[in-house]
């Protein structure tokens, strides 16, 4: 309270010295672009991944258990070419039990515990756009101010980054303007150790997350 109560005076009194003409009024300025291009993402099977039941001695006791890799199928449809990147928001944030944005949680069980976390890898290798021949992806965790170096290696999506692919090796100018992707996602699942949930009762997985389009 008492640095509040200082700050308050310091401020009454710089008012108190300003110049009688300063200005009483701001502008506020609203910007934006509107554009023709269009693009529709979709999932195969509707973008539901069902492990079904799991029996709690298939967990291991202290450290995470892996399930099985699953595969989605991405498809990404524009009405002309156009320059964007793909981000996703983690729609059960603050339930993963491990911090890192390419970590997405599943949800709590009976007694708010972190039941897991997964991840969602983008091969350029299992990747086609339009005719290009060899697909290379790329990253920004600037918001597109800078990219990462185009190449094949799989990528993991983030939650503060955008993915973009591009038909240029080695290019740092960000992804290529492009009307037709398709891809094959690698779904990777990690359950908490046994020893950090309530198994008392079923515990249900329930990881949600939406996959976005931004346009560059």
């Amino acid at each position: 309270m008492k640095k509040s109560l200082i700050f308050l005076v310091a401020c009454t009194g710089l008012v108190n010295l300003l110049p009688a003409h300063a200005a009483s009024t701001v502008d506020l300025n609203v910007n934006g672009v509107i554009i023709p291009a269009s693009c529709t993402p979709s999932l195969s099977a509707n973008g539901l991944v069902d492990f079904g039941k799991i029996a709690q001695q298939d967990l291991n006791l202290t450290t995470g258990t892996r399930l099985p890799l699953k595969s989605l199928g991405l498809t990404v449809v524009c009405n002309g070419p156009v320059r964007y990147a793909l981000r996703m928001r983690d729609n059960r944030d603050g339930s993963a039990h491990v911090n890192s944005e390419i970590y997405y949680g599943l949800g709590f069980d009976n007694s708010a515990n972190k039941i897991g976390v997964y991840s969602l890898a983008f091969d350029p290798k299992q990747t086609a756009m339009d005719a290009v021949a060899e697909v290379y992806g790329t990253e920004s965790t600037t918001g597109g101010l800078a990219w990462r170096t185009a190449n094949r290696n799989p990528i993991d999506i983030g939650a503060k980054s955008l993915l973009g692919f591009t038909d240029t090796a080695g290019s740092t100018a960000g992804p290529s303007a492009i009307q037709n992707l398709s891809s094959t996602l690698t779904l990777e699942t990690v359950i908490n150790a046994k020893q950090n949930l309530d198994l008392s009762t079923d515990i249900v997985m329930d990881g949600s997350a939406t996959l976005e389009v931004v346009y560059l």
